[in-house]
């Protein structure tokens, strides 16, 4: 059996709470910024340089924390046996589906009545992970493997022309697949489902991870290892920049020129998230890689502190969803609103205690950012210890 070096692990888990410290600062403002329910930051006739990178920033969060879930699946079959893989994956998979559906959307709505369930980035790799559960089961390659993840990624936007089709009406298993960008579907008269993450190309791009994961093996060396994800990272971002120059395939929405070439720039960067487009995943795993490549061999504070966060990945994930909210709730009702008024929201507006068009600066934004980070150091620092001291609860696996 393969074995891995500590030192390639932890690599891979400094990317990833990067990541995760990123990903708060977007929610911050999500839930703190003036104008975070009633205009994107990514508008260019209504944004700020600070604004628009703030958030553009946050784009590296969910396809590297996706990738790196499919890396470290790969390194779990090392020690696993296909059985015992087939069925982690299948039990880990419906359990984040559910902890979406339940945990993760109360964190973020606080509305105890689930008015609207959500479907965001959890549950995408949990149905990515039923999916290759599935692949694994019924002895799919490597080869095919990496060969369906590149397809999706390289294919899916032929589906856009389909969807610019004048004529063209979407349903609820499209938009569930591809389509969905925030798109609510009606279950009763009192309850809605939020499509936000469209699964297939998420789960395209967990299949390449997981092929990734084999060059953390000892068939590569350092070297070989790192050359080889500085040529793959360069080669997606060279992808990126010709055909986004050409301007027809890759991404749903086309750069144009703007006012200057600074707003320009900012337009051909504009790429789509929802769901990640071919230009989206190819700058964001194309960082990635490189920034994988040379993670592996530093090492000293700051990489501590992130190993730490990378280790307990979905456990700070529902704390700072919690704690981000509750600290909302707190300003909402210091701003004169009452707890009557905190469910008092639109119909397609889930979150209980926020008001579309109140909020704060960026100066408050960041500031909520670096004092939720800090003040989960110690908890998630806890948490690694606990999970180190008690390897025989088999449920500390699942979070």
């Amino acid at each position: 059996m393969t074995t891995l070096t500590a030192k390639r692990i932890e690599s891979i888990d400094v990317l990833r709470g990067i990541v995760m410290v990123i990903m708060t600062l977007d929610h911050a403002r999500d839930f703190f910024h003036i104008s975070a329910n009633v205009d994107s930051p990514l508008n260019l006739a209504t944004t700020t340089p600070v604004l628009y990178f703030t958030r553009w920033i946050t784009h590296f969060c969910a396809p590297i924390f996706v990738l790196l879930s499919g890396t470290s699946i790969y390194l779990q079959s090392l020690r696993k046996s296909r059985k015992e893989l087939v069925d982690f994956l299948m039990k880990r998979g419906i359990w984040l589906i559910i902890a979406e559906c339940v945990i993760v959307t109360f964190a973020m709505t606080f509305n105890p009545f689930f008015n609207v369930i959500q479907l965001q980035v959890i549950w995408t790799i949990g149905i990515s992970m039923v999916i290759l559960s599935l692949l694994i089961r019924f002895r799919a390659s490597f080869k095919l493997l990496l060969t369906l993840g590149l397809i999706i990624i390289l294919g899916h936007n032929l589906l856009d022309f389909v969807e610019a089709a004048p004529n063209f009406k979407t349903n609820f298993w499209w938009d569930l697949i591809h389509h969905g960008r925030f798109t609510f579907y009606q279950i009763t008269d009192n309850y809605s489902i939020l499509i936000a993450y469209p699964f297939l190309p998420w789960t395209g791009l967990m299949l390449v991870g997981y092929c990734l994961g084999k060059l953390f093996t000892i068939e590569y060396t350092s070297e070989q290892r790192k050359k080889i994800m500085i040529g793959l990272g360069s080669g997606l971002l060279i992808l990126f920049v010709t055909l986004r120059f050409i301007n027809v395939y890759g991404d749903p929405v086309q750069w144009t020129a703007q006012r200057n070439n600074f707003y320009t720039f900012l337009s051909f960067i504009n790429i789509n998230k929802y769901p990640p487009s071919l230009f989206f995943i190819s700058v964001t795993i194309g960082v990635a890689l490189i920034a994988l490549a040379y993670l592996e061999n530093i090492k000293n504070t700051f990489t501590d502190k992130m190993i730490i966060f990378g280790k307990t990945a979905f456990f700070y994930y529902i704390l700072h969803f919690t704690i981000i909210h509750f600290l909302s709730a707190i300003a909402f009702l210091a701003r004169g609103h009452s707890f009557t008024d905190a469910g008092n929201v639109g119909k397609f507006f889930p979150f209980w205690f926020l008001a579309s068009g109140e909020g704060y600066n960026l100066w408050v934004v960041y500031g909520v950012w670096i004092f939720v980070v800090v003040s989960l150091f110690p908890v998630c620092k806890w948490y690694d210890q606990y999970k180190t001291n008690h390897k025989e609860k088999w449920w500390l696996s699942y979070l």
